[in-house]
């Protein structure tokens, strides 16, 4: 059985959050050759990783695909596998809401997809081989859909974005740049409802994110 340095020798990459042969902070080559046709396709039937044995079905993502905003989490749940749309359950409403407070909406110029496309078992932590074996399908996405800016909601999201093994504590409150578009890390909405404290720090995080966009786009 292959060893999980193993894989990652075969895929060519490093932990995570560190390409072979690329300094800390580089991002991974863009997905070629993929349309949304091809990508669904791709995702539905996906053997690549051990998770596709226990999964209801596959998740891509949600919304505009020609959204200004792309909205990056961590894994399905078990109401995003029933359902096959992320963010569904008690999370996703409250990301609903976190998106309404600045004034967006899913589906409304907002594209909502994670980092994993199948869920892991008991809803437990993503493992570095099942990140490398889904991270093609979403710089596939990202680059389909050319966001104008990136949230990344979760440890998981913002590390392998980034590819960083820093907190979410020490990335958040900053603009940082994934392939050039400018990403910000904010808390998953998970956590958030087990920490309800850490909800004005998102704010904050929202508010940041709000103002980069606006930057981004000026009234004319």
């Amino acid at each position: 059985m292959l060893s999980r340095d193993d894989v990652f020798e075969e895929l060519g990459i490093g932990p995570v959050w560190r390409l072979r042969g690329a300094p800390a902070g580089a991002a991974p080559a863009p997905a070629t050759g993929y349309t949304w046709d091809r990508l669904a396709d791709a995702v539905a039937h996906c053997t690549k990783c051990k998770l596709h044995a226990t999964r209801t079905q596959g998740v891509l993502g949600v919304g505009d695909r020609n959204a200004d905003w792309l909205i990056i989490g961590e894994a399905p749940g078990a109401d995003e596998d029933a359902q096959g749309e992320p963010f569904v359950g008690q999370a996703g409403r409250l990301l609903d809401a976190m998106l309404a407070a600045i004034g967006l909406a899913r589906g409304e110029n907002v594209y909502i997809a994670n980092v994993l496309k199948s869920r892991p078992p008991g809803n437990r932590n993503p493992e570095p081989d099942e990140i490398a074996a889904c991270l093609p399908y979403l710089q596939a996405q990202i680059e389909l859909i050319r966001p104008k800016l990136i949230v990344a909601l979760g440890r998981f999201a913002a590390q392998t974005l980034l590819q960083t093994d820093e907190a979410i504590g020490r990335l958040r409150g900053r603009v940082h740049r994934h392939q050039g578009i400018p990403l910000i890390v904010t808390y998953h909405p998970a956590y958030l409802l087990r920490n309800l404290p850490d909800k004005a720090r998102a704010w904050e995080d929202l508010c940041l994110a709000r103002r980069t966009y606006t930057s981004l786009t000026p009234e004319s």
